[in-house]
Parts: structure tokens; C-alpha cells; sequence
């Protein structure tokens, strides 16, 4: 590959076609058996594109106007410090936690773990097969907790495909002891209606209270059954994970009939993803106060009492989301970004055809107090650079980067690499860093990309889909501040008070 020094963010010119499209875990010693994915931040299914669109791609790397075939391009003050390609765990590259010197990087075959005592050359302690999409990854003290959304023939890391339809079928939260982290331990595993799509923590002295995010129900899956309109909370006691439970199913969304309340989605709202239950969610504990994106709504909801959420405000966008992805707060908590994974996250949406709006991060100032607070648009941000019909990109997850006073965050865009953009303004953001790479292929909609980056003691780390583990060293004025910012632990969905 050829590294870039290249500040390029003007628009390109690329066609408008859109393509859419047992309990101890085994230390690998194999290449694992591949994970069925769930519809949903799964893999794009490789697809030809128009031949008009492969021309466009072809013009545009010919003319510079676009990064060659996995190339690497990024802005002037962005370096590439290192890749870790994948290794024995093949399926695709899914969310990332940290703790202490220790990188713990999800993958729908089970999950790896990092020193990255030395960010210039990561070292891998342990990989771990245990096969569940998307195997959502969190980490508190010497627990690790691990999302199946793909239904198992058994809760063990053993476990095989075996239909939805079928009552015997497991879906749901997996904990792990990684008080030794070259020999991470499975210790318990709790089901859950509708299996565990993410999950979010909201940590406590003796226990852990677990979020678990899942959606679209269906008469058939006797698992899964409509109306869905809520989220499971699993109590774990951190001296007995094996007591782990589910505590309660608050309903986020209350209505009548199967539906629920929230969002009736198409025909009513075309284009638009009907709400069955919530995609993630992200807590502020020391504010009591968490944001959920819930397929076709956002919602803004307390938890002071972490069993019983209560839901403070609701809204929608029915003109340009079609499903609520993710949320990051600003450090104040005036501020909420919503993201939009139009596509799925299998489509080419950062083109000339998706324009500037579709496909978006939402900003929304939080503005009264107490359960009057409301959630009030501001404006839209993708990143801008248009990227080629066989890049897969989408607005997905990503974290701030800690500055007093400002509000930066970095995201991660799937082939539409990682964006460091400001949002200070509410109301005008803008991009100040970049890294991405060229198309996978300039023939066919292959997936890829960076499906989380988040900023963590210093660095950027990314988890790419196809390519791997890398790091990233942001130098800049505006975010240098940021160093000086060093936590124990992070998992993005419990965003900390970073400056307490």
C-alpha cells in the first residue's frame, strides 16, 4: 500500500448508481467455523455494480480524485502508526473496549485481545473462538461481556447455526472472567428476547447492570415475539457473574396493539425503519442520563434508577434517517449525535446520489432541565469526501476526543475510513482530520472499512472490518489537549465524565 500525506476533501465526481444492498472458551488453535451474521451492521454481500459505475471508479483513482485500491490517504495531521492484520479469527471486525494497556478488539468469531502497551506495535495476548454475531464487546473490572445476535444451537462457544424458528435456539449475553487475560474464562451466559444486538454498561460497586439492545420481532421466532418494544436489563453480580439475570424488559416505547409506540415506519414513513426495539444505546452515568437510537427514533431517557429507564423525550426524522444507528454526548450533556445507518451498513451511501443529508450524523442541542428537557435539531455532518459505488460506507461508531470547551469527536465512516470532525457549534460542523483507505475492489460491493474508532490515552484505534487492527496518532492544536486525558477503562457506550 502506499501512504499518503494528502489533505484532499473536495468533492469527486463518482456516478450515482447506489449499490444496496461449552463454558470454557477454546484459545484458538484453528481457523474457527464462520458466524451466520444478523441483517444489520453485517457484512455486505459482495455485489456487481453497474458497469457505468466501475467506469467512474476507474476515471476517478485515474485522476486522483479518489485513493487507488486500498490505498491509504489521510490528512496532513493524521499518521498511520501500524495495521494488525486479522489472524486466526477470519470473520468480520466488529466494536472495540479498552482497560489499562489492554485493547479488546470483537469479532463475529469470538474476540482478540491487545497489549497495547506500546501503540506503535500492538502484541496479541489471546484470541478467543466463540462464534456469535456481532459478539458486541464491553469490559468492567474482570468482566467481559459479549453480545450473540445470531441464533446458536447452545449458549457454549461451541455452538452451531440452527434456525430462529426453533424454540431450543440461544441468543443473548455472554460474560467472560478476563482476570487473566492469556486465559479469558467463559463463566456465564444469559438469553434474551430477541438476542443481544449491542449492549451497553451502567456500572455499579457489586454489580454490573447490563442494556441489551435487539429489534425486529417476528410471530414466528418463539424467542422473538412483537410487540418488542423495549430493552432487557441484565443484573450481573460482579463476586458471582454466574447469578447473572435479566431483571426486568422496560418499555421504552409504550402503545396499543403489536406495534407499540414508536415509529410506524414505511408506508406511513417510506424509506424509513419501523421501530421494534432499540439498536444502541449510550449512558452517562455520573448524569443519570442516556440516549438510545432506536431504529426509526431517538430517545432521550433517565436512569436514575438503572432497572426502571424512564424516557424523557422522543424524536424522529422522517426525511432523512432511515435507522437510528448509535449516540455520542458532548461532554456537557447539551449536546446528543445520532447516527443514520441508511444501507444497513451494506450499501454505497457516501456518493453523489445519497447527497450531504441521507445517511448523516443527526445533532440535537439538549436544551431545559430534568424530565422537561427536550431533544431540538441543529444540522446534519457527513464526512466530505464522496467515495466510490463499491465502497460500503456509512456513519458508525465512534467517541470524543476529551478537549475542555470544545466538542470533537472521531467516527468511524466503514470504507469511508475515520473522521475526526468538530461540533462546537452545533450548528456548523466540520471535519478537521481524515484517514481512509481506497476501495477494496473497483468491480464489486465488497465490505469493509473501519466499524469503530475511538480515541482512548492518546491515540486512535480502529477496527476494520476486513484489514484489521490499526492505529492512528492525531498531532493537531485543537485535539493535542486531549493527551494530557488518561483513563483506566473505556467503553464507549458508558461514556465517562472525562474530566472529573
Amino acid at each position: 500500500m502506499t501512504l499518503l500525506n494528502d489533505p484532499r476533501t473536495h468533492r469527486r465526481r463518482l456516478g450515482v448508481v447506489a449499490a444496496c444492498a461449552g463454558l470454557l472458551a477454546a484459545l484458538l488453535s484453528a481457523v474457527p467455523a464462520a458466524a451466520t451474521p444478523d441483517p444489520g451492521d453485517g457484512p455486505a454481500v459482495e455485489q456487481e455494480v453497474s458497469r457505468g459505475a466501475r467506469a467512474d471508479a476507474s476515471a476517478a483513482i485515474a485522476a486522483g480524485e479518489i485513493p487507488g485500491q486500498d490505498e491509504i490517504v489521510h490528512s496532513a495531521n493524521i499518521q498511520h502508526l501500524t495495521n494488525i492484520p486479522k489472524d486466526v479469527l477470519a470473520g468480520t471486525n466488529s466494536d472495540l473496549a479498552f482497560q489499562g494497556k489492554y485493547a479488546f478488539s470483537g469479532n463475529y468469531d469470538g474476540f482478540r485481545i491487545f497489549d497495547i502497551s506500546n501503540p506503535k506495535s500492538p502484541k496479541t495476548v489471546s484470541q478467543v473462538l466463540c462464534p456469535g454475531a456481532q459478539n458486541d464487546i464491553s469490559v468492567s473490572g474482570d468482566l467481559l461481556f459479549l453480545s450473540t445476535d445470531s441464533s446458536r444451537s447452545d449458549s457454549s462457544c461451541n455452538s452451531t447455526t440452527q434456525p430462529v424458528t426453533e424454540k431450543s435456539s440461544w441468543e443473548g449475553m455472554k460474560i467472560f472472567d478476563i482476570s487473566d487475560k492469556k486465559n479469558p474464562k467463559y463463566v456465564a451466559a444469559v438469553e434474551t428476547s430477541c438476542g443481544s444486538h449491542t449492549h451497553t454498561l451502567v456500572p455499579e460497586r457489586k454489580n454490573v447492570y447490563v442494556y441489551v439492545s435487539s429489534y425486529s420481532p417476528n410471530a414466528a421466532y418463539p424467542d422473538c415475539q412483537p410487540p418488542h418494544d423495549g430493552i432487557s436489563v441484565i443484573k450481573v453480580p460482579r463476586n458471582a457473574p454466574e447469578k447473572a439475570a435479566v431483571v426486568g424488559f422496560p418499555v421504552l416505547f409504550p402503545g396499543e396493539g403489536a406495534d407499540g409506540g414508536g415509529n410506524p415506519g414505511s408506508p406511513t414513513n417510506p424509506g424509513v425503519s419501523k421501530t421494534t426495539g432499540c439498536h444502541d444505546i449510550t449512558v452517562l452515568p455520573e448524569k443519570d442520563l442516556a440516549a438510545g437510537a432506536c431504529m426509526g427514533d431517538g430517545i432521550l431517557f433517565s436512569i436514575k434508577d438503572p432497572e426502571h429507564p424512564k424516557v424523557i423525550d422522543q424524536v424522529q426524522d422522517n426525511v432523512n434517517f432511515a435507522f437510528w444507528h448509535s449516540a455520542t454526548f458532548n461532554q456537557k450533556a447539551n449536546k446528543v449525535v445520532f447516527t443514520d445507518e441508511l444501507g444497513g451498513g451494506g450499501a454505497a451511501t457516501c456518493n453523489a446520489a445519497t447527497g450531504p443529508n441521507r445517511g448523516a450524523d443527526g445533532i440535537y442541542d439538549i436544551v431545559g432541565k430534568g424530565d422537561k428537557r427536550k431533544l431540538v435539531f441543529r444540522s446534519y455532518y457527513k464526512i466530505p469526501r464522496y467515495q466510490a459505488d463499491t465502497e460500503n460506507c456509512v456513519a458508525h461508531n465512534g467517541s470524543l476526543i476529551p478537549v475542555k470547551g470544545k466538542d470533537i469527536m472521531v467516527q468511524a465512516w466503514y470504507q469511508g475510513g475515520v473522521s475526526v470532525w468538530d461540533f462546537t457549534d452545533s450548528s456548523k460542523p466540520t471535519e478537521i482530520a481524515y484517514f481512509e483507505r481506497g476501495p477494496i475492489s473497483t468491480s464489486t460491493l465488497v465490505g469493509g472499512g473501519s466499524w469503530s474508532a475511538y480515541y482512548y490515552n492518546g491515540y486512535i484505534y480502529s477496527n476494520d472490518i476486513a484489514k484489521g487492527f490499526d492505529v492512528l496518532k492525531l498531532s493537531d492544536r485543537r485535539t493535542d489537549p486531549a493527551k494530557r486525558v488518561h483513563l483506566s477503562e473505556l467503553n464507549v457506550q458508558t461514556q465517562p465524565d472525562y474530566f472529573d
